[in-house]
């Protein structure tokens, strides 16, 4: 396991390699689908992602006194928003973009010009990634996007996942198909016997 603190540098991150499992601790910023258009059509980026993480997810956050308390914070398709992500790693300068299922070969081309790697964390756990939010440090675009799509800053410690598209163009994905082609190619030869 590699420990991540954020903010982090290029180097670091470079140095990872797919299938690595890293603990992230520090500030991460949600944001899905209305504030990639938001950033499309111009909008202004939280400086919080220069050498930070966006996490692809729509937290359920309820009020708790004068702060907030995250419920559940598991992530969501990141496919979506693969036709902004190229543009948003160059602008921005993040270095860890978390989701899950992956991103096309344009957003990895962009990963790995500008030192970035996308992140995979577990689908159907929002309860234990939640556990690793220790506070909402703040709350960007809450009144424009509405809580699921707002960018929450989550301050979290030890928040696990794993390395599935590198700096150096390495895939978790890619590997998968790859070997996947080859067992159902087999498969389909052994049939014809």
């Amino acid at each position: 396991m590699k420990s991540i603190n954020l903010p982090v540098d290029e180097k670091t991150v470079r140095s990872l390699k797919a299938g690595d499992i890293v603990s992230i601790s520090g500030i991460i910023v949600t944001g899905r689908d209305a504030f990639h258009k938001h950033f499309s059509d111009g909008g202004a980026i939280p400086k919080e992602f220069k050498d930070g993480a966006l996490y692809h997810c729509g937290p359920v956050v309820i009020p708790d006194g004068q702060s907030w308390q995250v419920v559940a914070a598991g992530p969501t398709t990141s496919v979506r928003e693969n036709v902004y992500e190229p543009k948003f790693i160059a602008a921005s300068g993040v270095r860890l973009i978390i989701g899950k299922g992956g991103m096309d070969e344009a957003t990895h081309a962009s990963l790995v010009k500008h030192g970035a790697v996308y992140l995979q964390a577990v689908g159907g756990a929002a309860a234990l990634a939640a556990a690793s939010v220790e506070k909402v440090e703040k709350v960007d675009f809450l009144k424009e996007f509405g809580a699921a799509e707002a960018c929450w800053h989550l301050r979290v410690k030890d928040f696990k996942a794993v390395v599935a598209m590198d700096a150096s163009g390495n895939s978790l994905f890619s590997q998968v198909r790859q070997k996947s082609k080859k067992i159902l190619l087999k498969l389909l030869k052994g049939k014809g016997k």
